[in-house]
């Protein structure tokens, strides 16, 4: 269970999926509440949480909309490493 009050460094799909788990109960909110809020079934957001490999950019950023949560996308620091893929 994720601690929603803090960032997250988050490496799989399945992290994000627990995020929105934990986010969403912490909320109180029913998957029916975030899927009326984001223009879903409430079986795509079932599917999503445990699928979270499949959700779109415009999904996700929809989804941390109706939830209250931001995205930030950063540089990783890795020591060691190099910047360059």
């Amino acid at each position: 269970m994720f601690d929603i009050s803090s960032a997250h460094l988050l490496l799989t799909a399945a992290q994000l999926g627990q995020l929105l788990v934990s986010a969403r109960k912490g909320r109180k909110l029913t998957q029916a509440a975030v899927a009326t809020r984001i223009g879903l079934s409430q079986n795509r957001i079932s599917y999503l949480e445990r699928h979270a490999d499949e959700i779109s950019i415009k999904q996700l950023l929809s989804w941390c909309s109706a939830l209250g949560l931001e995205l930030h996308l950063g540089e990783r620091n890795i020591p060691g490493s190099s910047a360059e893929w």
